[in-house]
């Protein structure tokens, strides 16, 4: 009989797992597998417990918000795991669930867990630290880790929102020198992300179109520091309708990058406090967790769909042109 181990924390979101469980239970038994259920009790736990006995599973499956997807995916990376990994969205976001088509019904995410398609998914090194989905510092990034877990589970996306809201008066700005591919930016940011994902804090399409998962490279997002009350205005107005100001931002792709500053910058990692550095490089793994994701869904995710889209449209507007 195939192994599973079934990790979930029981604080995520508004705890709409738990009347779901025994279904859950049921729909991975009867796919064949004999389940290790293990309920998360503090931060770090199902990393830990990865890292410990992942490698003895033929599956592991995780349930909870983007920070218990963040452990699973740091606890297969410390200990070489290469067994698949499941997810079951439960949190307040789930930003990369969103991104990969990942159902947001339990039973449906169960059901994609045991019965969907491997795919092999680019993972971020932040030094000697992981990441799923997203690296970021500056403004609003500390909303999830600052918002109480009792609001988040009552306000849900909303608690997010306000607590973004109160900072947009108390903007810090950091002086970084950053280095990618040969190239050398200094200037002074707000807000900066490096990220492998088509959703950010709930919204989608902020980083824009052709983000796929699986090519090695990260989407980067820098937002200069804005002179005065009335850039700002615009610098927030560009970011609600997913306008990209080219002389306000930074945007760009690779798979290395450097932030060197003179002050430790504060930063979050899937949501979840990754601590102040002044110094810092991230890199792309690329393809470095096999996760399950909707059959149907796979094929939108990779490069290689996205090579044949453009070849695609290519051969149309070729058509075009000999008309």
């Amino acid at each position: 009989m195939k192994k599973m181990l079934f990790i979930y924390n029981p604080n995520a979101g508004t705890g709409k797992l738990k009347p779901k469980l025994a279904d859950v239970l049921d729909i991975f038994t009867k796919s064949g597998y004999e389940v290790t259920v293990y309920p998360t009790q503090k931060r770090y736990d199902a990393a830990e417990k990865i890292q410990e006995s992942g490698s003895q599973y033929d599956l592991i499956v995780c349930s909870g918000g983007d920070g218990t997807l963040d452990e699973a995916v740091t606890g297969m990376q410390l200990c070489n795991c290469k067994v698949p990994l499941g997810y079951i969205p439960a949190g307040t976001t789930n930003d990369f669930a969103t991104s990969l088509g990942i159902p947001k019904d339990i039973l449906e995410a169960a059901e994609t867990a045991v019965n969907g398609t491997v795919f092999p998914c680019d993972v971020g090194m932040f030094g000697e630290d992981y990441f799923a989905y997203i690296a970021a510092f500056g403004l609003f990034t500390d909303v999830s880790y600052a918002t109480d877990q009792n609001v988040k589970n009552v306000l849900g996306h909303m608690a997010y929102i306000l607590e973004g809201a109160k900072r947009v008066f108390n903007i810090p700005s950091y002086k970084i020198k950053i280095t990618h591919d040969g190239e050398v930016i200094e200037d002074e940011f707000i807000f900066g992300m490096v990220t492998n994902s088509r959703s950010v804090g709930g919204f989608k399409g902020i980083i824009g179109p052709e983000i796929v998962f699986d090519d090695g490279v990260f989407e980067v997002t820098l937002i200069k520091t804005p002179k005065n009350a009335i850039e700002l205005n615009e610098l927030l107005g560009a970011i609600v309708m997913k306008q990209l100001d080219s002389k306000r931002m930074y945007s760009f792709k690779t798979g290395e990058i450097k932030f060197e500053s003179e002050e430790e910058i504060p930063w979050t990692l899937d949501g979840e406090f990754g601590g102040a550095h002044k110094e810092i490089t991230v890199k792309d793994k690329k393809q470095a967790v096999q996760i399950k994701v909707d059959s149907e869904v796979a094929a939108g995710l990779s490069v290689d769909s996205e090579k044949s889209k453009k070849v695609k449209c290519k051969k149309i507007n070729q058509k075009k042109l000999k008309k």
